[in-house]
């Protein structure tokens, strides 16, 4: 092919998709035409400019390929992508991506979507008109020689790379589809996406089936023996935890509301019927499909079962390895053989996964959120795209040896002196977190189950889990990620998506400040507080002076330095403002709790609701680095939309940008 590379042999345009020998040749014609035929003199590709007063062909250093008159730009290879969008490189609606039978669109919409054969889309991003879309990739690029590009691969999936200026290889830092085997027809027709260790792989449903190409499984399958010439004589192959979406899909007529064995006998006592789907997710909706293009998918995380008409008798493929065999029948495993079975087969029993399901949904192991006493933590997502936190055992023989039985404490309530100190003890640990250490450390979880109190009551500030390290030079203690933290106690840049920082932590720490005076949740809502968000009432009593009224009621009959209690409050209410930049820096907080500065007066606490997240603590960050933004902008006087991929010059230091990210971004100008 004829193709535009960068330095190093990175392809990223071509003229035409038709593969050509050395024989080809590209032509720059007296017409104005650029145009690529192979050795038999058939035009394979041309640039249509005939008759438009082209003069000259050039190749700046962006990699656009542009023909001009003695004005202006007739054509342009960035009008024209092909599999790949580069720095500085606009993409409209007009414009598509393609990949074999996959392309990618911009629509009027503002969905970005991937789709099959120009008809099954199987993923979509939906860009609304207030919102953001941000996708990152996992690399740093610190004043490194990289470029990046967007490219829609052969498998389907649209991925950012990165790769070194000259080193001619590439690395996948972002993929749109995290679930390769979601992308419809990977595994092509009858065939059957699932995952070993690290990667998908394509097989068949049984063998009763046969690769259409033994040297590509990715090409699909076919019957052995087709059903219609074994008639009568035609069964059921089951499949469990497998789902097929079929092109074209199904219409309203074979969609039932039906039990499994209804869902299976219906097709097969159907002529036009090849397959059937149930779904065990309580709806107990069942898919018959027609002979058509079908793309399985198998994973213990999905809740249906399949079922394909085959000539008898049904073949199963070979069981997976007997490896571990020794192990489930072994004395250490023994007693708990039983209890899985009984797991396996009780109704609304938990899904059981395997080590290898395991491996996969979390990449290897990959994201590591934090560890416990009995192992560490991980990030997965499963088939269905559940984001899960799956903990890696380790020494569970001791078990019970892990724990410790202490007094019960319930009952007993910390006095005014004990919460004092424990305040200003936390507000000294995170100081020296933020400002004390070489580097920056972001705790992002500051949350009271996250002081530990010794037999003193001092304070220490515990689980790092989720810390991020940040180089104190690096634009301000800035970092961007995704929510991690804990109901509560997100700092409203979490929510937004936004730079995170320091004060994210000091947002945190103010939260548990107001809940040490009063003795009280924040997200809690009451009569008391009228159902209003804890903070924004505890901010109207302290306006009308009753600070009494905010403090723990269980301390009423003890002696309370109230000037204390006025600090602490007041302090709470500054570190807890909606915009970072009007928090205080830690070290400034303790000064104003010893009482070593001035408290000016407070600003009243955002009254928005707060999103809710279940769960502790979820990690799925990125590193941010600097070299292409995305942008998709949705002009709201037009119908027309493009998305921009940005550059940045490989020669600056990345430490310059505030937020340049290998994104998927959407604004909204006006």
């Amino acid at each position: 092919m004829a193709s535009i590379f960068y330095a190093g042999g990175v392809p990223i345009w071509t003229a035409g998709t038709t593969p050509v020998d050395s024989t080809a040749s590209l032509q720059f014609l007296n017409t104005g035409t650029l145009r690529l035929v192979n050795g038999s003199g058939h035009i394979i590709w041309d640039s249509n400019t005939a008759s438009l007063g082209v003069s000259s062909a050039s190749l700046d250093d962006s990699g656009k390929l542009i023909l001009t008159n003695s004005t202006s730009t007739v054509w342009s290879s960035f009008d024209h992508p092909t599999d790949t969008i580069v720095p500085s490189q606009n993409f409209t609606t007009s414009m598509a991506l393609h990949s074999g039978l996959y392309s990618f669109r911009l629509l009027n919409t503002g969905n970005l979507t991937l789709r099959w054969n120009d008809s099954i889309t199987y993923y979509s991003q939906v860009c609304p008109m207030w919102g953001s879309i941000l996708s990152y990739s996992n690399d740093y690029a610190e004043g490194t020689d990289v470029i990046r590009f967007l490219r829609l691969d052969e498998d389907g999936n649209l991925r950012i790379y990165s790769s070194g200026r000259g080193s001619g290889t590439k690395t996948a830092r972002w993929a749109a589809v995290e679930d390769q085997c979601e992308v419809f027809g990977y595994c092509g027709n009858m065939g059957i996406c699932s995952y070993n260790d690290t990667a998908p792989v394509c097989g068949c449903p049984s063998l009763n089936f046969e690769l259409i190409d033994s040297k590509d499984s990715r090409k699909g399958c076919k019957r052995k023996v087709e059903t219609q010439d074994c008639p009568g004589n035609a069964t059921m192959l089951d499949l469990e935890h497998t789902q097929f979406l079929t092109y074209p899909p199904e219409t309203q007529s074979q969609v039932f509301f039906v039990g499994i064995s209804a869902c299976r006998l219906n097709c097969l006592v159907n002529p036009t019927c090849d397959a059937s789907t149930s779904l065990s997710d309580g709806t107990g909706q069942c898919y018959l499909k027609t002979p058509s293009f079908m793309s399985g998918y198998q994973s213990p995380a999905l809740s249906s079962s399949s079922y394909i008409k085959v000539c008898s008798p049904v073949i199963n493929n070979p069981s997976a390895s007997e490896q571990g065999w020794w192990e489930r029948n072994s004395p250490k495993f023994g007693a708990l053989t039983a209890q899985y079975a009984l797991l396996e087969y009780a109704s609304g029993a938990p899904v059981q996964f395997t080590y290898k399901d395991l491996q996969r949904s979390t990449k290897g192991f990959k994201e590591k959120l934090g560890a416990g006493g009995f192992g560490a933590v991980y990030r997965g997502v499963l088939a269905n795209k559940t984001v899960v936190a799956i903990k890696q055992l380790e020494g569970i023989e001791q078990g019970e040896k892990q724990f410790r039985i202490g007094e019960d404490q319930s009952e007993k309530v910390l006095n005014w002196e004990y919460r004092f100190n424990i305040a200003l003890g936390t507000a000294r640990g995170i100081t020296y977190l933020h400002e004390e250490c070489r580097d920056c450390i972001v705790h992002c979880d500051i949350k009271p189950e996250n002081i530990l109190l010794d037999e003193n009551y001092s304070a220490k500030v515990s689980d790092f889990g989720l810390a991020k390290l940040i180089n104190p030079k690096d634009h301000r203690y800035r970092t961007l990620t995704s929510i991690r933290g804990t109901r509560g106690y997100l700092a409203p840049e979490w929510l937004a998506n936004l730079p995170i920082t320091s004060k994210s932590d000091i947002y945190s720490y103010g939260m548990v400040l107001l809940e040490i005076v009063s003795g009280r949740r924040n997200f809690e809502v009451s009569a008391e507080t009228d159902r209003k968000k804890f903070c924004v009432w505890a901010h109207e009593e302290f306006e009308k002076g009753n600070v009494k009224g905010i403090l723990d009621r269980r301390l009423a009959d003890q002696e309370i330095d109230m000037e204390q209690v006025m600090r602490a409050i007041q302090v709470s209410f500054w570190c807890i403002q909606e915009q970072p930049s009007h928090r205080p820096m830690m070290g400034k907080v303790v000064q104003m709790l010893e009482g070593i500065i001035e408290i000016e007066k407070p600003p009243a606490p955002n009254a928005g609701s707060e999103v809710s997240v279940n769960g502790t603590s979820i990690n799925v960050s990125n590193n941010v680095s600097i070299y292409s933004t995305i942008a998709v902008s949705v002009p709201t006087t037009s119908s027309s939309f493009s998305v921009q991929a940005t550059g940045v010059s490989p020669h600056a230091s990345g430490r310059n940008f505030e937020r340049a990210s290998s994104s998927l971004l959407h604004s909204d100008p006006n």
